[in-house]
């Protein structure tokens, strides 16, 4: 029972981390009087052909009533409808794409009508790469919508400009360049399906600078100040999953210290980031190849997280690539 319709070049789309969301509880008046719950509210957007529909589906098989492309203006309407339909629709997702300025200023309306009205709602924005995109485009034969008489990047140049600002406000951005439909909807899965709200979520990711960073990273963390195990040739071999690889990281000068340091500091930002109602962070760890220093320090960065009380996933992007 949905509006959901999926486009078919997104079918190709590709991933590299969503977010949980819970029942809504606020409450509003019905039409006979009587109290009726406001329903919990998500927005998916992001850039043509980086898995918005993917990810809408996802939601919709998770028992979310989803509604692709509904013009901004009427989003507070559906929340409204929502309200009324005594407890069956209790989760909406909305897919939105900005095509225009005056598209965009009525998504800006909207969300201040639903932020005054006290309605849960999050955004989740679907990010990719240049590359990634001209890649998908390709694949299907399909113009970007926004390309008109030039190439696709020139769309995708000019889409990426109209969403900058709305990406900004994303409370979660999920980098779909390296990953493929099932790993997105894993990601997905593994941010919606749970049963109760996490205060906050945190995913730790280990990379490799010559991979590149990670574009959805909210905090890099640089761990080349550190000895390269690279360069022991009984360590080489192995990653920093290894113990020996770990010890011989961590029994280098400065880096307990810096361990002990850098959580005091996220304590401080998780904090901040509680106040200010953000529910996700992505914290990127970066070694030259994303194996050795990496690896072993977001693994324990991340048991510190999960130690006072935040729900931590740990991803290793460039493990094994070399």
């Amino acid at each position: 029972m949905t509006a959901h319709e999926q486009h078919t070049h997104e079918e190709h789309d590709r991933e590299d981390g969503a977010g949980h969301v819970s029942t809504g509880t606020k409450e509003t008046p019905g039409d006979n009087g009587a109290e009726a719950a406001i329903p919990e509210l998500v927005i998916i957007s992001g850039m043509s052909g980086a898995g918005r529909s993917t990810a809408a589906k996802c939601l919709e098989d998770l028992g979310w009533f989803v509604v692709d492309n509904l013009p901004p203006a009427l989003i507070p309407t559906m929340v409204e409808l929502g309200a009324r339909s005594q407890g069956n629709v209790a989760r909406i997702a909305v897919v939105v794409d900005v095509r225009g300025r005056q598209f965009f200023d009525n998504l800006r309306e909207s969300l201040a009508d639903l932020d005054a009205k006290q309605v849960t709602r999050r955004i989740v924005f679907l990010e990719s790469s240049d590359d990634a995109l001209v890649r998908r485009f390709e694949s299907v034969r399909r113009p970007h919508p926004l390309q008109g008489d030039g190439r696709i990047t020139d769309g995708i140049a000019a889409e990426r400009d109209l969403l900058r600002e709305l990406r900004g406000d994303a409370d979660l951005v999920i980098d779909t360049s390296s990953l493929n439909v099932h790993e997105l909807r894993a990601k997905m899965d593994a941010q919606f399906a749970g049963d109760e709200e996490p205060e906050l979520r945190a995913t730790v990711m280990s990379f490799g600078f010559k991979y590149g960073l990670p574009v959805d990273a909210d905090l890099v963390v640089d761990m080349r100040f550190l000895p390269n195990p690279h360069w022991v040739p009984e360590l080489r071999p192995f990653t920093g999953l290894n113990e020996e690889v770990s010890n011989y990281v961590y029994n280098q000068p400065g880096a307990k210290e810096f361990l002990d340091r850098y959580t005091e500091l996220l304590q401080l930002i998780a904090a901040g980031y509680r106040r200010e109602g953000k529910r996700y962070v992505t914290i990127a760890v970066g070694c030259t190849g994303g194996k050795h220093r990496s690896v072993a320090t977001a693994e324990r960065l991340a048991a510190r997280i999960a130690a006072e009380g935040v729900e931590t996933v740990v991803v290793h992007r460039d493990m094994g690539r070399e």
